[in-house]
């Protein structure tokens, strides 16, 4: 996957904390994160979400090797993507909470609509 912020750590890095938030997101239905940090997750979180649209074998294995847990997999094959069948994108939100007290990062949470 072709990630556009760098998020200021190295590439393992990122792509695993963004793996991990991916999951997260679609095992809680929503998590509390950083502004820049949500935005790339929203990105990720559709694409994965467009693949079990899809439904087929090739698009489960593509899914499966990116995101960390299997039920969350079945779960996002089986309950979550058939809510999203009638629906061109748009699968999350994020909404701005305000900053955090240590840095004055932006923080927000993003959901599944």
């Amino acid at each position: 996957m072709a990630y556009y912020r760098k998020l200021g750590r190295r590439s393992a890095h990122r792509n695993l904390m963004l793996r991990n938030q991916v999951t997260s997101l679609l095992k809680n239905g929503r998590i509390k994160t950083t502004d820049t940090k949500a935005k790339e997750t929203k990105r990720l979180a559709e694409k994965m979400i467009t693949l079990a649209k899809r439904g087929d074998l090739h698009a489960r294995r593509q899914v499966l090797g990116f995101i960390t847990e299997e039920t969350v997999v079945k779960n996002l094959f089986d309950e979550i993507a058939p809510k999203y069948e009638d629906r061109n994108g748009g699968y999350t939100r994020i909404m701005k909470l305000g900053q955090r007290r240590g840095d004055a990062a932006e923080m927000v949470i993003i959901e599944l609509v």
